[in-house]
């Protein structure tokens, strides 16, 4: 099917893969231990996200969670059989700066070497948990270039009460660190003015996405990719295309709603983004603009 954007800029697309009791903003009324213990729907979601792409022949970058590989190894294998970026979240989706440097290095290692030896195939790209590389964990970039990630995509610039680097660049950068070279694929932002102050809005994955008018997604996308010749990394979670999911309780009103907002939105959105912009994997797309 062919591309209708009229821009000859290719935009990221990423998905995180992770299930809907994974997410940080339940993390305080559910134990990770008790994960085994929820349904296992990550799994179909992401396949129905791959039979998506499959129809539009796009090619994407999935950040897979190592505790999801391991309880299937298929899914892994099939996103890399169907021509797709294999990338690494992590393994247990914990906040970088919560738990710690040491910590973290396991984390990481133990999910890359989970990935690549389950798909055959290098992982060379990390996206932190809830974009959990802030200002307080920038130890963490030396930790990624010791490990053998060749980039990041986990820098937010933007303020919110979870993650964030405001004023950070908007588009994909390089760092350099005492440890080496490591590039860097923010999160896009829209460049809006209120009352005279630049703002840096987000609006291209998560929450932002599902509760934003896609006419709105659609003008900061062709703002981007017209007016800036810059691509965008869309990003979401297999979770939000599903209405379905269970509800947890016990959860916090702004948890809730960050969580739950458009859940039965985000598919039309998708598909119409999709149809009219060209997309690639992070890596293939970062090859051109570093």
């Amino acid at each position: 099917m062919e591309c209708n954007s009229q821009s000859p800029v290719i935009n990221a697309i990423s998905v995180d893969v992770e299930d809907f009791y994974q997410v940080s903003a339940f993390e305080r009324v559910i134990n990770p231990k008790d994960w085994d213990s929820y349904p296992f729907r990550v799994a179909d979601n992401t396949r129905r996200i791959l039979d998506l792409f499959a129809m539009y022949g796009v090619k994407g970058t999935f950040f897979v969670l190592g505790w999801v590989a391991e309880r299937d190894p298929e899914l892994v294998r099939r996103i890399v059989a169907d021509g797709h970026e294999l990338a690494c979240h992590g393994y247990g989706h914990q906040l970088v700066y919560a738990i710690g440097p040491d910590a973290f290095r396991e984390d990481i290692t133990r999910s890359k070497k989970l990935l690549e030896d389950t798909a055959g195939v290098g992982v060379s790209g990390y996206r932190a948990p809830s974009y959990s590389i802030t200002e307080r964990s920038m130890w963490a970039l030396d930790i990624l270039i010791e490990v053998g990630f060749s980039y990041d995509s986990s820098v937010f610039p933007i303020y919110h009460d979870v993650y964030g680097i405001p004023n950070s660049p908007r588009f994909p950068y390089r760092i350099d660190r005492e440890a080496g070279g490591l590039d860097e694929f923010p999160i896009t932002t829209y460049p809006f003015r209120f009352m005279g102050k630049k703002l840096d809005l987000p609006f291209s994955g998560g929450g932002y996405f599902r509760l934003l008018p896609f006419p709105l997604i659609d003008r900061a996308m062709g703002r981007l990719n017209n007016e800036e010749g810059r691509p965008a990394v869309v990003y979401f979670h297999p979770w939000e295309i599903d209405p379905e999911q269970p509800r947890v309780c016990g959860a916090g009103l702004k948890s809730r709603f960050r969580h739950y907002v458009n859940l039965g939105r985000t598919w039309g959105k998708l598909q119409k983004l999709i149809r009219k912009y060209r997309f690639a994997p992070l890596e293939t797309v970062l090859e051109t603009t570093v």
